[in-house]
């Protein structure tokens, strides 16, 4: 492919024709933060958490979806970017409904962690918070439409990737909302149940269903005899939990709980 030089950050970075600037910046080791992003899906640039600073140019460009161009002039962290970033981010906050202390996903999630990164210690907009909606309907997984943020990365994975699409956007601006068609619960449509979605989620707006305590009243049962069987996938997945290196076999290693 044809190679194409640009500079970011005043750096020359040389890069195969059609790369975005997100992924040239990281060949240069320079971080942009992104909230939608899916690597080696198509770029949806729908959070603009990654905008960046083109010379020349009037607006921001969305680095996960901009190409790069010979001779363009990137820039990364310059006042108005940092600015932009923080007032997505802020945006975001103003309307998420979060909840962090009981949060599945508290200290483990994208946004907080960009929040913190970006210097956020409080919310300059106050206003209405996304309407909260709990969605049990099925066995896996949890919906919890009040957490949000419209990044569409669960779209992504269950159209491209696992080729179903049981989730869409619907409506606009405020009243976004992503989910099923009519936004009907997840078990109306033909949902895999796969977990692609709540694995790509930033935020704790999808994840596994918890059944902690119905095993817990389970084990409690004098009545009941407990046997624990794991899915066969978890031998070529826990390792990497005790710093073995991915797809590591631990079958004989699960001895506890």
């Amino acid at each position: 492919p044809c190679m194409i030089t640009l500079h970011i950050n005043h750096c020359p970075v040389e890069v195969p024709e059609g790369t975005t600037i997100l992924h040239a910046a990281r060949k240069v080791g320079i971080k942009i933060p992104t909230l939608c992003h899916v690597e080696s899906l198509c770029p949806i640039g729908a959070c603009r958490v990654c905008v960046v600073e083109l010379e020349d140019a009037r607006n921001l460009a969305a680095a996960c979806s901009m190409p790069v161009a010979k001779g363009m002039k990137v820039h990364t962290n310059t006042r108005r970017v940092r600015h932009a970033r923080r007032l997505v981010v802020e945006l975001l906050l103003s309307e998420h409904n979060g909840e962090c202390q009981t949060c599945d996903r508290n200290e483990d999630c994208e946004l907080q962690g960009l929040a913190a990164e970006l210097g956020i210690r409080e919310i300059e907009y106050t206003g209405e918070k996304t309407r909260k909606r709990i969605d049990a309907s099925t066995p896996a997984l949890l919906r919890d439409n009040g957490k949000c943020i419209k990044c569409r990365r669960c779209v992504s994975v269950c159209a491209e990737m696992q080729d179903v699409g049981a989730l869409w956007p619907q409506n606009r601006g405020f009243e976004t909302v992503i989910g099923p068609a009519f936004n009907h619960d997840l078990s109306t449509v033909p949902c895999v149940q796969c977990g692609q979605c709540a694995a790509v989620c930033p935020v704790g707006a999808i994840t596994e269903q918890p059944h902690v305590d119905r095993v817990w009243d389970a084990i409690d049962d004098p009545d009941k005899h407990v046997v624990v069987q794991t899915a066969p996938a978890i031998r070529a997945a826990l390792g990497e939990c005790f710093g073995y290196p991915p797809g590591t076999l631990v079958t004989g290693k699960m001895t506890a709980a």
